[in-house]
């Protein structure tokens, strides 16, 4: 899963989703699917951590967070995002969750 950080998203409480992501997490955990998690922030050279995240290991899926899609001003990191799960892990399925708790429902429409 790659999404936003939302502890360095400045100028809001992130805990509601800090929470929404453990419980999505925790999801994954219940039906025995191995999950890594990529928390960006938008300014602080984004490109570089997703990279690394895709290449740790081979991937059947990778799941895009709503923060970085619905969020117009995104729309560039988010292109920038799908290029790169494109490139660097090319096997992977693509899915966009609706809310960091149903993360795991969003790769298993594409791991079944």
């Amino acid at each position: 899963m790659i999404g936003l950080d939302p502890v360095r998203i400045p100028g809001w409480d992130p805990e509601p989703v800090v929470a929404a992501i453990a419980r999505g997490q925790a999801r994954f955990s219940d039906l025995g699917i191995d999950a890594d998690l990529c928390l960006v922030a938008p300014d602080e050279n984004p490109e570089e951590a997703i990279v690394e995240a895709l290449t740790r290991k081979d991937y059947a899926c990778v799941v895009v967070g709503g923060g970085i899609r619905k969020h117009e001003p995104l729309l560039e990191l988010f292109e920038k995002l799908v290029n790169l799960v494109r490139q660097h892990a090319p096997g992977a399925a693509i899915a966009f969750n609706s809310s960091p708790e149903d993360t795991a429902d969003a790769a298993l429409r594409w791991l079944r």
